[in-house]
């Protein structure tokens, strides 16, 4: 049965699983949908047209589905979309998406630390680690298993590529390639991310491949287009590793590699 304190705030039309447990002066909105096993603790609110899958863990004073913080927002119901597995600790906000119809999106078994922030209309995969004091500006998309460390930034619209890392105290400006480092304000990638890569059982090979795409892109003074076109000459390159780069490269936004 779910376990919901008296002093809790659950408003009409919220839609809880049977097992949820909201704890004490929570705060509930009124399009809140909360799958099975989720814990709101004590001082947490979940708010705005929000839909949370299972076994997630809103730790106190966090804020998730708050309203954007885009001055473009015209009203309508935008909206934030979670997976399971999640956990956003003390003081993390988490907003909903601009437009009407559109949403913020998170997947599922990230972990999002103390006072980090995920803004409107982001695209956060799986497996993500946000530490203490980061932020995503809004329209970022982060991939699997990605690192954004204690008190960096990411500039709107930029991407961070799958298992990649930004460094402590950095701002990414640019998007981040997967599998590298970035540090620095403005970030540049300075590594690859050995250590991510061999923790989630990448061959030798691969880490030699992606170590290969590093020097080929930012040590030999190719400008982008010839660094991805060597990468691509490269025996197998659209599949593994290198096609993973390419792929990504092959997207770029606005704000480049």
């Amino acid at each position: 049965m779910a376990k919901i304190h008296p002093t809790a705030i659950i408003e009409n039309g919220a839609k809880l699983a049977g097992d949820v447990e909201i704890g004490a002066y929570a705060y509930i909105g009124a399009e809140v949908e909360i799958g099975s096993g989720t814990v709101v603790a004590h001082h947490a609110t979940v708010d705005g047209f929000t839909k949370m899958g299972e076994n997630n863990e809103i730790f106190p004073y966090a804020f998730v589905g708050g309203k954007t913080h885009d001055l473009k927002f015209k009203g309508g119901r935008p909206g934030l979309i979670i997976g399971s597995g999640n956990v956003f600790r003390e003081y993390c906000t988490v907003h909903l998406a601009t437009a009407d119809n559109t949403f913020t999106q998170i997947g599922s078994f990230n972990n999002f630390l103390a006072y980090s922030h995920v803004a409107h209309d982001c695209v956060v995969a799986d497996h993500i680690i946000m530490s203490a004091h980061s932020a995503l500006g809004g329209h970022v998309k982060v991939g699997n298993y990605a690192v954004v460390s204690w008190g960096s930034g990411v500039h709107q619209f930029c991407r961070i590529g799958e298992y990649a890392m930004l460094s402590a105290a950095s701002k990414a400006v640019k998007d981040i390639p997967p599998f590298m480092m970035a540090d620095g304000s403005p970030a540049e990638v300075c590594a690859i991310n050995k250590v991510n890569m061999q923790r989630h059982d990448f061959t030798e090979r691969d880490i030699n491949e992606v170590f290969f795409a590093f020097k080929t892109i930012y040590k030999k003074g190719l400008n982008r287009k010839h660094a991805f076109l060597e990468i691509s000459q490269r025996p197998d390159s659209e599949n593994g590793v290198l096609g993973r780069i390419l792929k990504f490269a092959e997207s770029a936004t606005e704000r480049s590699v």
